[in-house]
């Protein structure tokens, strides 16, 4: 018979909050409760019979409570086959019980590893005896239910009450897939704080919440995020999420990180198509609009500042999926809201994460993310001319920018404003053409603006181009055998070039 009423329960847990309508609960079912050390005294404070663990193994809690329920009896009472005569008959011969439900969370160790710096407390948080309990009360679903975490208690709750603590092998099945994705969770978090010392080469990731999307980047296909953008932001207005959002979001906010100006963003398919900086938010808004407002037509919106009333009714007048800023004023928010489907995001956070993953082929891929931003000081100049105070700022303004475009990546910038760019270019001279004709599409007068490259530049005809077009400084990695051809072109025609020995590769 695959259903099973509950009879008995092994209670220990390090989280109380919400335990005491289970403990109710189960006294009111004449349910036998057996606890350890604080949650047995808890129980007890609740003046609901419970027996003590030491009671079953006849051993006290030793070393420092590091060993109370690790003895046959407990282990014995949970792994027991109830349909196997052997395993009934141990049962009687050493007088142990059956225990039908085992209840049991964790220590917290992620928590202790954010918040503690001194390792030998980390590591005294790191659960053995609940994480045994959870792995032999799961594995013996078909007899025992486990809940392994607080955020269960309601589903057990109901059980107790509705159905008077009958379960069926399906929720037990359920119950013990979720204690699994707890203790898989948890061994991965132990294996990750070690392995940042000690380099061992696998890769292990684990991530509990999930985001449900409509679809995936396209409609035929399905999707999830896996994480918690509630960390990150709050959705103040408008419709769901969607798959493409979350890749523009997360690009748009890894560029405007790199500012601390003024600035503002707009990205369409994970590059950016206007950007600017300065003092004023409604200037710099404007500026940025004016780089490409076809391609901004349904982009996403990022800001570094708090949006006041002003700059929302002039981002206001166009059509756009999100915008996301560390702030909005009430002014700001009710002209942004009348469009019932636009995504206002608050931003809270930043995220934290310094390496980044895809899965390839039949593996993952890892590394490090670009996190290096050029200063003044990284550049290099090699050309007879140096560069001036105000090229040098557009310089570092044009390279924040390709080091966050699809490579291959020429970015045209002047007065901290992005004025074209070409990205996702099989060929860089490719990359330069389209950046020029788009400036030259919407207006701009490239004469005194630079070009930065995401890597160096093989032959000199990019140089030539750029500079033909009207720029006077260009910024790039260097590291071509060539690079000499490209250096003399610029010094003979007065173009300022400098290198940073860093390229910025974005696939």
């Amino acid at each position: 018979m695959n259903d099973k009423k509950i009879r008995s329960a092994l209670i220990s847990v390090f989280y109380k909050d919400g335990l005491d309508a289970i403990v109710r609960a189960l006294h009111e079912l004449g349910i036998t409760i057996w606890s350890t050390g604080g949650t047995y005294s808890y129980i007890k404070d609740l003046e609901v019979p419970v027996s003590g663990v030491e009671d079953l193994t006849t051993y006290p809690s030793i070393l420092g409570g590091r060993v109370k329920t690790l003895h046959p009896s407990v282990f014995g009472a949970i792994l027991a086959r109830r349909d196997v005569d052997e395993d009934l008959a141990q049962l009687a011969r050493y007088n142990i019980p059956e225990i039908d439900l085992v209840i049991v969370d964790l220590y917290p160790f992620e928590e202790t590893v954010k918040n503690v710096s001194d390792e030998a407390e980390i590591i005294e948080k790191i659960d053995i005896g609940g994480i045994s309990l959870i792995r032999a009360a799961a594995k013996n679903y078909k007899d025992v239910l486990v809940v392994a975490g607080r955020d269960q208690y309601p589903l057990l709750l109901d059980m107790l009450k509705e159905k008077k603590g009958v379960s069926t092998l399906d929720e037990r099945r359920h119950f013990a897939a979720l204690a699994f994705s707890i203790s898989s969770n948890y061994d991965t978090a132990i294996f990750k704080y070690f392995n940042e010392k000690e380099g061992i080469e696998a890769f292990r990731e684990s991530v509990s919440g999930s985001y449900p999307l409509r679809y995936g980047e396209n409609p035929h296909q399905k999707g999830i995020f896996y994480g918690d953008p509630g960390r990150l932001f709050d959705k103040l207005h408008g419709k769901e999420i969607s798959y493409n959002n979350l890749l523009d979001i997360d690009s748009a906010l890894a560029l405007i990180d790199d500012f601390s100006s003024v600035t503002v963003v707009i990205i369409k398919h994970n590059n950016a198509c206007g950007a600017a900086s300065g003092d004023d938010l409604t200037e710099v808004w404007r500026l940025a609009l004016a780089c490409d407002p076809v391609s901004a037509y349904g982009g996403v919106i990022a800001a570094n500042v708090t949006i006041d009333e002003v700059a929302a009714s002039e981002i206001d007048k166009i059509f756009f999926e999100i915008i996301i800023a560390p702030g909005f004023t009430d002014g700001a928010l009710e002209i942004l809201r009348h469009k019932k489907n636009r995504i206002i995001l608050l931003r809270k956070a930043t995220c934290k994460s310094t390496y980044s993953y895809r899965s390839l082929l039949n593996g993952v891929l890892w590394q490090e993310k670009d996190l290096r931003t050029e200063s003044e000081e990284d550049m290099k100049t090699v050309t007879l001319r140096k560069p001036e105070a105000s090229e040098i700022s557009d310089m570092i303004f044009a390279n924040k920018i390709v080091k966050h475009s699809k490579s291959n990546s020429i970015v045209l910038a002047k007065d901290n404003q992005l004025c074209a760019s070409g990205a996702g270019q099989t060929s860089r001279v490719d990359a330069l053409r389209q950046a020029i004709e788009k400036a030259k599409a919407f207006g701009f007068d490239l004469e005194g603006s630079v070009m930065a490259s995401d890597a160096f530049f093989p032959f000199p005809d990019s140089v030539e181009i750029a500079h033909k077009a009207g720029v006077t400084a260009i910024i790039q990695p260097g590291g071509s055998v060539r690079d000499q051809e490209s250096v003399d072109y610029c010094s003979a025609n007065g173009v300022a070039m400098v290198f940073t020995g860093v390229r910025h590769f974005k696939h």
